[in-house]
Protein backbone atom coordinates (compact mmCIF):
# COMPACT_ATOMS: atom_id res chain seq x y z
CA UNK A 1 0.00 0.00 0.00
CA UNK A 2 2.85 2.39 0.77
CA UNK A 3 3.97 2.28 -2.82
CA UNK A 4 0.51 3.19 -4.11
CA UNK A 5 0.09 6.29 -1.95
CA UNK A 6 1.80 8.82 -4.28
CA UNK A 7 -0.65 8.01 -7.08
CA UNK A 8 -3.49 9.23 -4.83
CA UNK A 9 -1.82 12.55 -4.13
CA UNK A 10 -2.02 15.11 -6.96
CA UNK A 11 1.10 16.91 -8.08
CA UNK A 12 0.26 20.15 -6.28
CA UNK A 13 0.04 18.30 -2.92
CA UNK A 14 3.22 16.27 -3.19
CA UNK A 15 5.77 17.28 -0.57
CA UNK A 16 8.55 14.71 -0.89
CA UNK A 17 11.26 14.33 -3.51
CA UNK A 18 10.22 17.43 -5.40
CA UNK A 19 12.55 20.15 -4.22
CA UNK A 20 16.04 21.16 -5.22
CA UNK A 21 18.86 20.67 -2.74
CA UNK A 22 18.96 24.42 -2.22
CA UNK A 23 15.25 24.52 -1.39
CA UNK A 24 15.52 21.43 0.82
CA UNK A 25 18.27 23.04 2.87
CA UNK A 26 16.32 26.27 3.22
CA UNK A 27 13.11 24.49 4.24
CA UNK A 28 14.93 22.78 7.09
CA UNK A 29 15.58 26.21 8.62
CA UNK A 30 12.09 27.70 8.20
CA UNK A 31 9.21 27.87 10.70
CA UNK A 32 6.53 25.21 10.16
CA UNK A 33 2.79 25.10 10.75
CA UNK A 34 0.19 22.45 10.00
CA UNK A 35 -1.45 23.29 6.70
CA UNK A 36 -5.07 23.17 5.58
CA UNK A 37 -4.61 21.11 2.45
CA UNK A 38 -1.04 19.85 2.80
CA UNK A 39 0.47 18.50 5.98
CA UNK A 40 2.62 21.58 6.49
CA UNK A 41 3.21 25.19 5.55
CA UNK A 42 6.62 26.88 5.46
CA UNK A 43 7.13 30.51 6.47
CA UNK A 44 9.45 32.39 4.12
CA UNK A 45 10.05 36.15 4.25
CA UNK A 46 7.07 36.47 6.57
CA UNK A 47 4.54 34.49 4.48
CA UNK A 48 3.28 30.89 4.43
CA UNK A 49 3.63 28.52 1.48
CA UNK A 50 2.98 24.91 0.59
CA UNK A 51 6.18 23.07 -0.32
CA UNK A 52 5.84 23.07 -4.10
CA UNK A 53 4.80 26.72 -4.15
CA UNK A 54 7.83 27.72 -2.10
CA UNK A 55 10.16 26.07 -4.57
CA UNK A 56 8.48 28.05 -7.33
CA UNK A 57 8.91 31.31 -5.42
CA UNK A 58 12.62 30.66 -4.89
CA UNK A 59 13.18 29.74 -8.54
CA UNK A 60 11.19 32.73 -9.73
CA UNK A 61 13.17 35.08 -7.49
CA UNK A 62 16.41 33.70 -8.84
CA UNK A 63 15.65 33.37 -12.53
CA UNK A 64 12.68 35.43 -13.75
CA UNK A 65 13.69 38.45 -15.81
CA UNK A 66 10.89 40.96 -16.19
CA UNK A 67 10.47 43.11 -19.29
CA UNK A 68 9.39 46.73 -19.03
CA UNK A 69 6.31 45.89 -21.08
CA UNK A 70 5.21 42.94 -18.92
CA UNK A 71 1.90 42.91 -17.08
CA UNK A 72 1.70 40.91 -13.87
CA UNK A 73 -1.64 40.01 -12.29
CA UNK A 74 -1.14 39.57 -8.54
CA UNK A 75 -3.85 38.38 -6.17
CA UNK A 76 -4.48 37.03 -2.72
CA UNK A 77 -5.63 33.42 -3.23
CA UNK A 78 -9.38 33.08 -3.87
CA UNK A 79 -10.07 36.76 -4.47
CA UNK A 80 -11.32 36.56 -8.06
CA UNK A 81 -8.10 35.59 -9.84
CA UNK A 82 -9.84 33.56 -12.55
CA UNK A 83 -12.21 36.42 -13.35
CA UNK A 84 -9.45 39.03 -13.49
CA UNK A 85 -7.39 36.81 -15.76
CA UNK A 86 -10.33 36.53 -18.14
CA UNK A 87 -10.87 40.29 -18.15
CA UNK A 88 -7.22 41.10 -18.78
CA UNK A 89 -6.77 38.49 -21.51
CA UNK A 90 -9.92 39.67 -23.29
CA UNK A 91 -8.83 43.32 -23.10
CA UNK A 92 -5.35 42.77 -24.47
CA UNK A 93 -6.45 40.39 -27.23
CA UNK A 94 -9.63 42.08 -28.44
CA UNK A 95 -8.09 43.00 -31.79
CA UNK A 96 -6.65 39.52 -32.31
CA UNK A 97 -10.01 37.88 -31.54
CA UNK A 98 -12.67 40.41 -32.56
CA UNK A 99 -15.47 37.81 -32.72
CA UNK A 100 -15.74 37.10 -29.01
CA UNK A 101 -19.09 35.35 -29.33
CA UNK A 102 -17.90 32.44 -31.46
CA UNK A 103 -14.15 32.46 -31.85
CA UNK A 104 -12.29 33.28 -28.66
CA UNK A 105 -9.70 31.32 -26.59
CA UNK A 106 -11.73 31.90 -23.41
CA UNK A 107 -14.48 29.74 -24.91
CA UNK A 108 -12.18 26.73 -25.19
CA UNK A 109 -9.41 27.33 -22.62
CA UNK A 110 -9.49 27.94 -18.89
CA UNK A 111 -8.13 31.40 -17.96
CA UNK A 112 -5.36 29.76 -15.91
CA UNK A 113 -4.07 28.07 -19.07
CA UNK A 114 -4.01 31.39 -20.91
CA UNK A 115 -2.25 33.30 -18.12
CA UNK A 116 0.08 31.02 -16.11
CA UNK A 117 1.29 31.59 -12.57
CA UNK A 118 4.99 32.33 -12.33
CA UNK A 119 5.60 30.35 -9.13
CA UNK A 120 2.93 27.66 -9.53
CA UNK A 121 3.23 26.87 -13.26
CA UNK A 122 6.29 28.29 -15.00
CA UNK A 123 8.96 28.05 -12.30
CA UNK A 124 7.70 24.95 -10.51
CA UNK A 125 9.68 22.26 -12.31
CA UNK A 126 12.64 21.19 -10.18
CA UNK A 127 14.49 19.80 -13.21
CA UNK A 128 14.36 22.68 -15.67
CA UNK A 129 13.63 26.37 -16.16
CA UNK A 130 10.71 27.47 -18.32
CA UNK A 131 11.11 28.44 -21.95
CA UNK A 132 9.43 31.84 -22.18
CA UNK A 133 10.17 32.30 -25.88
CA UNK A 134 6.53 31.68 -26.78
CA UNK A 135 5.57 34.73 -24.71
CA UNK A 136 8.07 36.94 -26.53
CA UNK A 137 6.00 36.88 -29.70
CA UNK A 138 3.34 38.94 -27.94
CA UNK A 139 3.72 42.26 -26.21
CA UNK A 140 2.96 42.76 -23.45
CA UNK A 141 3.74 39.42 -21.87
CA UNK A 142 1.07 38.48 -19.37
CA UNK A 143 1.74 36.49 -16.18
CA UNK A 144 0.10 35.99 -12.80
CA UNK A 145 1.26 35.39 -9.24
CA UNK A 146 0.27 35.15 -5.58
CA UNK A 147 3.74 36.26 -4.46
CA UNK A 148 3.73 38.97 -1.74
CA UNK A 149 5.32 42.29 -2.64
CA UNK A 150 8.33 41.72 -0.37
CA UNK A 151 9.17 38.48 -2.20
CA UNK A 152 8.79 39.63 -5.81
CA UNK A 153 11.80 39.03 -8.09
CA UNK A 154 14.16 42.01 -8.16
CA UNK A 155 13.67 42.28 -11.91
CA UNK A 156 9.97 43.02 -11.37
CA UNK A 157 10.70 45.76 -8.84
CA UNK A 158 13.45 47.26 -10.95
CA UNK A 159 11.55 47.32 -14.24
CA UNK A 160 8.73 49.46 -15.56
CA UNK A 161 6.38 46.48 -15.79
CA UNK A 162 2.85 47.03 -14.53
CA UNK A 163 1.10 45.09 -11.77
CA UNK A 164 -2.65 44.69 -11.34
CA UNK A 165 -3.44 43.68 -7.76
CA UNK A 166 -6.76 42.18 -6.68
CA UNK A 167 -8.02 41.41 -3.19
CA UNK A 168 -11.35 40.69 -1.53
CA UNK A 169 -13.16 41.06 1.78
CA UNK A 170 -11.26 38.68 4.09
CA UNK A 171 -14.49 37.01 5.22
CA UNK A 172 -15.35 35.96 1.66
CA UNK A 173 -11.68 35.20 0.99
CA UNK A 174 -11.61 32.79 3.91
CA UNK A 175 -14.85 31.01 2.94
CA UNK A 176 -13.76 30.65 -0.69
CA UNK A 177 -10.31 29.42 0.33
CA UNK A 178 -11.76 26.90 2.78
CA UNK A 179 -14.12 25.45 0.16
CA UNK A 180 -11.39 25.44 -2.48
CA UNK A 181 -8.74 23.70 -0.38
CA UNK A 182 -11.22 21.05 0.74
CA UNK A 183 -12.22 20.43 -2.88
CA UNK A 184 -8.57 19.73 -3.68
CA UNK A 185 -8.15 17.12 -0.99
CA UNK A 186 -7.73 13.60 -2.35
CA UNK A 187 -9.84 10.86 -0.83
CA UNK A 188 -6.91 9.77 1.29
CA UNK A 189 -7.07 12.98 3.37
CA UNK A 190 -9.73 14.39 5.62
CA UNK A 191 -11.28 17.81 5.02
CA UNK A 192 -10.31 20.62 7.37
CA UNK A 193 -12.86 21.72 9.92
CA UNK A 194 -14.00 25.29 9.38
CA UNK A 195 -13.25 26.19 13.00
CA UNK A 196 -9.65 24.99 12.80
CA UNK A 197 -9.06 26.67 9.45
CA UNK A 198 -10.68 29.90 10.69
CA UNK A 199 -8.37 30.14 13.69
CA UNK A 200 -5.34 29.60 11.48
CA UNK A 201 -6.54 32.21 8.98
CA UNK A 202 -7.01 34.77 11.78
CA UNK A 203 -3.46 34.00 12.95
CA UNK A 204 -2.23 34.61 9.40
CA UNK A 205 -1.47 30.95 8.72
CA UNK A 206 -2.90 30.35 5.26
CA UNK A 207 -1.51 30.03 1.74
CA UNK A 208 0.40 33.27 1.04
CA UNK A 209 -0.86 34.61 4.36
CA UNK A 210 -1.07 36.62 6.51
CA UNK A 211 -3.85 37.99 4.31
CA UNK A 212 -3.53 41.49 5.75
CA UNK A 213 0.22 41.74 5.24
CA UNK A 214 -0.18 40.58 1.64
CA UNK A 215 -2.81 43.24 0.96
CA UNK A 216 -0.93 46.03 2.74
CA UNK A 217 2.26 45.35 0.83
CA UNK A 218 0.56 46.17 -2.46
CA UNK A 219 -1.80 48.81 -1.08
CA UNK A 220 1.04 50.95 0.28
CA UNK A 221 3.12 50.57 -2.87
CA UNK A 222 0.13 51.41 -5.08
CA UNK A 223 -0.14 54.73 -3.24
CA UNK A 224 3.56 55.38 -3.82
CA UNK A 225 3.59 54.19 -7.44
CA UNK A 226 0.09 54.41 -8.94
CA UNK A 227 1.56 54.25 -12.43
CA UNK A 228 3.05 50.82 -11.64
CA UNK A 229 0.42 49.17 -9.43
CA UNK A 230 -3.36 49.26 -9.88
CA UNK A 231 -5.10 48.20 -6.65
CA UNK A 232 -8.47 46.51 -7.19
CA UNK A 233 -11.18 45.02 -4.99
CA UNK A 234 -13.42 42.12 -6.00
CA UNK A 235 -16.45 43.93 -4.57
CA UNK A 236 -15.90 46.91 -6.88
CA UNK A 237 -15.63 44.59 -9.88
CA UNK A 238 -19.04 43.20 -8.96
CA UNK A 239 -20.64 46.54 -8.10
CA UNK A 240 -19.55 48.57 -11.12
CA UNK A 241 -18.00 46.16 -13.63
CA UNK A 242 -18.11 48.42 -16.70
CA UNK A 243 -16.38 51.28 -14.87
CA UNK A 244 -13.67 49.04 -13.40
CA UNK A 245 -13.09 47.25 -16.71
CA UNK A 246 -12.52 50.58 -18.45
CA UNK A 247 -10.17 51.69 -15.66
CA UNK A 248 -8.23 48.47 -16.07
CA UNK A 249 -8.04 48.95 -19.83
CA UNK A 250 -6.59 52.43 -19.33
CA UNK A 251 -4.05 51.21 -16.79
CA UNK A 252 -2.69 48.47 -19.04
CA UNK A 253 -2.49 50.96 -21.92
CA UNK A 254 -5.29 49.63 -24.11
CA UNK A 255 -8.20 52.01 -23.41
CA UNK A 256 -11.51 51.60 -25.21
CA UNK A 257 -12.08 53.93 -28.11
CA UNK A 258 -15.37 55.78 -28.45
CA UNK A 259 -16.19 53.56 -31.40
CA UNK A 260 -15.63 50.42 -29.32
CA UNK A 261 -17.81 51.72 -26.50
CA UNK A 262 -20.56 52.76 -28.93
CA UNK A 263 -20.43 49.30 -30.49
CA UNK A 264 -21.06 47.70 -27.08
CA UNK A 265 -17.64 46.04 -26.74
CA UNK A 266 -17.44 46.75 -23.00
CA UNK A 267 -20.63 44.80 -22.35
CA UNK A 268 -19.57 42.07 -24.78
CA UNK A 269 -16.36 41.47 -22.81
CA UNK A 270 -18.21 41.54 -19.51
CA UNK A 271 -20.65 38.95 -20.84
CA UNK A 272 -17.86 36.75 -22.23
CA UNK A 273 -16.02 36.84 -18.90
CA UNK A 274 -19.06 36.55 -16.64
CA UNK A 275 -19.24 33.84 -14.00
CA UNK A 276 -22.36 32.37 -15.59
CA UNK A 277 -20.76 32.15 -19.02
CA UNK A 278 -17.35 30.83 -18.00
CA UNK A 279 -18.65 28.34 -15.43
CA UNK A 280 -21.04 26.78 -17.96
CA UNK A 281 -18.44 26.23 -20.69
CA UNK A 282 -17.58 22.59 -21.32
CA UNK A 283 -13.86 23.20 -20.78
CA UNK A 284 -14.52 24.57 -17.30
CA UNK A 285 -16.88 21.77 -16.35
CA UNK A 286 -14.59 18.85 -17.20
CA UNK A 287 -11.02 20.06 -17.79
CA UNK A 288 -8.01 19.96 -15.47
CA UNK A 289 -4.85 21.97 -15.01
CA UNK A 290 -1.51 20.25 -15.57
CA UNK A 291 -1.01 20.17 -11.79
CA UNK A 292 -4.25 18.24 -11.33
CA UNK A 293 -6.81 20.79 -10.14
CA UNK A 294 -10.17 20.45 -11.86
CA UNK A 295 -11.29 23.58 -13.70
CA UNK A 296 -14.67 23.46 -12.00
CA UNK A 297 -12.98 24.02 -8.64
CA UNK A 298 -12.32 27.61 -9.71
CA UNK A 299 -16.04 28.32 -10.21
CA UNK A 300 -17.97 27.93 -6.98
CA UNK A 301 -20.28 30.96 -6.50
CA UNK A 302 -18.45 34.19 -7.39
CA UNK A 303 -20.62 36.23 -5.04
CA UNK A 304 -20.17 39.02 -2.52
CA UNK A 305 -21.28 38.25 1.03
CA UNK A 306 -21.35 34.45 0.93
CA UNK A 307 -19.67 34.54 4.35
CA UNK A 308 -23.09 35.32 5.86
CA UNK A 309 -24.11 31.73 5.04
CA UNK A 310 -21.19 30.15 6.87
CA UNK A 311 -19.67 32.24 9.67
CA UNK A 312 -21.07 32.54 13.18
CA UNK A 313 -21.64 35.93 14.81
CA UNK A 314 -18.52 35.38 16.91
CA UNK A 315 -16.43 34.53 13.84
CA UNK A 316 -17.65 37.62 12.01
CA UNK A 317 -16.86 39.88 14.94
CA UNK A 318 -13.40 38.38 15.36
CA UNK A 319 -12.44 38.67 11.70
CA UNK A 320 -13.84 42.22 11.47
CA UNK A 321 -11.83 43.21 14.54
CA UNK A 322 -8.60 41.75 13.16
CA UNK A 323 -9.17 43.46 9.82
CA UNK A 324 -9.88 46.81 11.45
CA UNK A 325 -6.76 46.56 13.60
CA UNK A 326 -4.55 45.62 10.65
CA UNK A 327 -5.86 47.86 7.87
CA UNK A 328 -7.79 50.86 9.18
CA UNK A 329 -4.80 53.00 10.07
CA UNK A 330 -3.61 52.61 6.48
CA UNK A 331 -6.90 53.95 5.10
CA UNK A 332 -7.98 50.59 3.70
CA UNK A 333 -11.40 49.08 4.42
CA UNK A 334 -13.63 46.37 2.97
Amino acid sequence: MAGAQPTLVPKYLQENDITTQECRELISTLPLEKGWVTSQLHQYQGFWYITRQLQGVLSCQKHFQAHDSDILIVTTPKSGTTWLKAWTFALLNRNTYPNIIQNHPLLTSNPHHLIPFLELDLYNDKDSLPDLSSFSSSSPRLFSSHIPYVSLPKSVLGSACKMVYLCRDPKDTFISLWHFTNSLKPECREASSMEEAFEKFCKGVSICGPFWDHVLGYWNKSLEKPEKIMFMKFEEMKMKPAFVLKELARFICCPFSKEEEDAGLVNDILKLCSFDNLSNLEVNKKGKLASGEEHKAFFRRGQVGDWKNHLTVEMIEKLNTVTEEKLAEHGLRF
